[in-house]
């Protein structure tokens, strides 16, 4: 019965989104405030009738219903009820359930935004209504989560066992919300393109109205993705964190977009400039979520990250994107001529730093969307099929985001409309001389000396140097008494505050990832119990392997000791390799020892035999210097956007009221 209801929600939030696309167009035309009204609350409900939906789905997968074949397909009676919960989301039909709640959420809470004028706003809920619409019937026609089996089987399928980590739980959430979250701004840019304002007074209120919304996905967008990297990382062993998978990249493409759009609606609202490009960017951010969205549902795409469904849904997917997307640009085409930007600023100003920030993010957003799409393109055209990989970004996006960083902690020092480079230059001197000397500091320190890896650690410490330059010279350090530079901390907004957190936690990452990928140690053998394998410093000793029976896989279970060549405390860490009956696979569960902010990750393999008879296991180990700073970084980024949204003036887009 549950399930039914559940059903019946899902098709009553299609009536719902329909109704509240009707009434929003209507009460536009019209001028109608009433019919407008209902429009936003045929929203409102339309979102409680996605979340009963979404309840039921979950209430199916608590309890273990077979009768409904996603459950069946995807779950498992003895797995862990944190599993069975996740598993709603984990597969095709459930995902997309879990998308609609999102798109919806999100629709609800704009229509509860204040200080929108009626027109905008009537449009951008039209146009919200519109998405809902498009996914909503693709959930119900094509892709029903409730659909029933006769007769219902006495056990489930289960769900992919790499997908059962308490990251891979957690990191769908977080990524939809990221991925939904623009299409607030996709429709805030359609309503402001439909709207027509030629007045350029109209644009700087519109770049405040939009700045939280990319703001709040771009946050959730950096805490899936880094989930994701994670889960990657110690689940898979195979030692990293990122190979630039197409699905990976399907991710990390509105994220870059979100990003332009942060600093470029920046110079929208504080100057009324670039309002076309703004509304470019919003259009695209949400245009590469659904494309992220297609590649991973299509078929097209062989990854562990992918649902392994029929083309023909994926045309369907492919469908909405062309509609939804050609639509928009179509529109856009129409109406940037009549943009108008706002006032005039020099080359040298921070409008300029701004703009210059939004070219090789827009750059480097391009050749991972060639990197991604050139494969498949090729393939549909002549059969042939090429691989794309780490070269290929190593020597285009690398190139184009060490000068975005190179630039970035001179942009806030720059004042607007016309700024003083010889200034910025004097101020940031002490930082660069510090970035120069800790790059030829973390050359020398380690073997094989890497010119390259040395000039990454100089300029993820150029970030860090740079940005608390930046607050030094605001809060008047070392130039004021302390009492003084106090206060002037605490009058600094939070938004202020959350972009130093973002850049700081960028310039975080950047010394993580150089010094794990330029400096890491691998080695592998065969190990008998008491048997030592070494690489870099460390020294990693196979105590003992035996079988462990888990909820719903055996595993055989090895114990080692991590220890330093020349001494220190050893540690113990476990690695298994883990079967589950149902399905007949194997994983991999990777030992990690975390020492400071480095990480000794040790791998279990196969069951061999030594020369002399002995059983033995394949170990392998990597030492990765400063791993933790890897995910370390984009935490923080997160923590500043979150910061920063708490800041008055970009939640509620008003001013802060003036001190007495």
């Amino acid at each position: 019965m549950i399930v039914e209801l559940g059903a019946f929600a899902l098709i009553l939030a299609l009536a719902l989104a329909v109704l509240q696309t009707g009434m929003a167009v209507a009460g536009r035309l019209r001028r109608s405030p009433v019919l407008a009204g209902a429009a936003e609350g045929a929203a409102l409900a339309c979102a409680v009738a996605v979340a009963l939906a979404f309840a039921a789905l979950i209430q199916a997968f608590a309890v273990s219903d077979f009768s409904v074949a996603n459950v069946a397909a995807n779950s498992h009676t003895d797995k862990p009820m944190l599993y069975k919960v996740a598993a709603a989301w984990g597969s095709h039909e459930g995902s997309l359930v879990l998308w609609c709640l999102v798109l919806t959420g999100f629709g609800a809470v704009l229509t509860r935004a204040r200080g929108l004028p009626f027109g905008l706003k009537a449009s951008a809920v039209a146009t919200q209504g519109l998405l809902g619409v498009m996914f909503l019937a693709f959930a119900v026609f094509t892709s029903n989560a409730f659909e029933r089996l006769d007769p219902a089987p006495f056990q489930g399928g289960s769900l992919n066992p790499l997908l059962q980590d308490p990251a891979l739980a957690f990191h769908p959430p977080f990524l939809y919300a990221g991925y939904v979250g623009f299409s607030v701004c996709f429709s805030l840019a359609v309503a402001a393109l439909i709207e027509g304002r030629a007045n350029s007074s109209f644009w700087p209120a519109w770049g405040r109205w939009v700045r939280p919304w990319a703001l709040a996905s771009w946050a959730f967008l950096t805490v899936g993705i880094t989930l994701g990297a994670f889960w990657a990382y110690y689940e898979l062993g195979w030692g990293g964190w990122w190979f630039w998978d197409p699905v990976e990249n399907a991710s990390f493409m509105p994220w870059l977009a979100g990003a332009a759009l942060l600093h470029s609606a920046v110079v929208t609202e504080r100057r009324g400039a670039l309002a076309g490009w703004t509304t470019f960017l919003a259009l695209l951010a949400f245009t590469f979520s659904m494309l992220g969205a297609f590649l991973v549902r299509s078929g097209v795409l062989t990854s562990v990250h992918a649902f392994a469904v029929d083309p023909e849904r994926g045309l369907m997917l492919l469908a909405i994107l062309g509609a939804t997307s050609g639509a928009a640009f179509a529109l856009f085409a129409w109406r940037a001529p009549r943009l108008k930007g706002g006032g005039m600023f020099a080359p040298v100003s921070r409008e300029g730093a701004l703009v210059l920030n939004n070219v090789f993010l827009t750059a480097a957003c391009a050749t991972v969307l060639l990197g991604t799409l050139y494969p498949l393109i090729l393939e549909a055209a002549n059969g042939a099929t090429i691989s794309v990989g780490p070269p290929y970004f190593a020597l285009t996006f690398v190139p184009l985001m060490a000068a975005a960083f190179l630039i970035l902690p001179a942009g806030p020092l720059l004042a607007w409309k016309r700024g003083d480079l010889k200034g910025v230059g004097q101020r940031l001197a002490v930082a660069a001389g510090l970035a120069i000397l800790i790059a030829l500091l973390g050359w020398m320190a380690f073997e094989p000396k890497k010119a390259l890896s040395g000039a990454g650690i100089g300029l993820g410490a150029w970030l860090i140097l740079g940005t608390l330059a930046e607050v030094a010279e605001r809060v008047r350090l070392f130039r004021a008494p302390l009492a003084e530079n106090l206060r002037r901390a605490r009058s600094l907004p939070l938004g202020a505050w959350g972009t130093t957190l973002a850049h700081a936690g960028l310039g975080v990452f950047v010394l993580g990832a150089v010094v794990e990928t330029g400096y890491r140690v691998e080695a592998a053998r065969p190990l008998a119990p008491g048997q030592t394998i070494e690489a870099g410093k460390w020294a990693v000793r196979l105590d003992s392997v035996r079988v462990v029976e888990g909820p719903n896989y055996l595993a055989e279970q090895g114990k080692l000791t991590v220890t330093l060549r020349d001494g220190g405390s050893p540690k113990t860490v476990t690695a298994e390799r883990r079967f589950f009956p149902t399905g007949g696979q194997t994983t991999t569960e990777v030992g990690l020892d975390f020492r400071g902010l480095d990480d000794v990750y040790v791998v279990l393999g196969e069951r061999g035999q030594t020369a002399a008879g002995e059983p033995a296991w394949n170990v392998r180990v990597w030492w990765n210097p400063w791993a933790r700073l890897i995910f370390l970084g984009p935490a923080i980024m997160a923590l500043g956007g979150l910061l920063s949204l708490l800041d008055r003036r970009l939640r509620l887009g008003v001013n802060r009221r003036p001190a007495a």
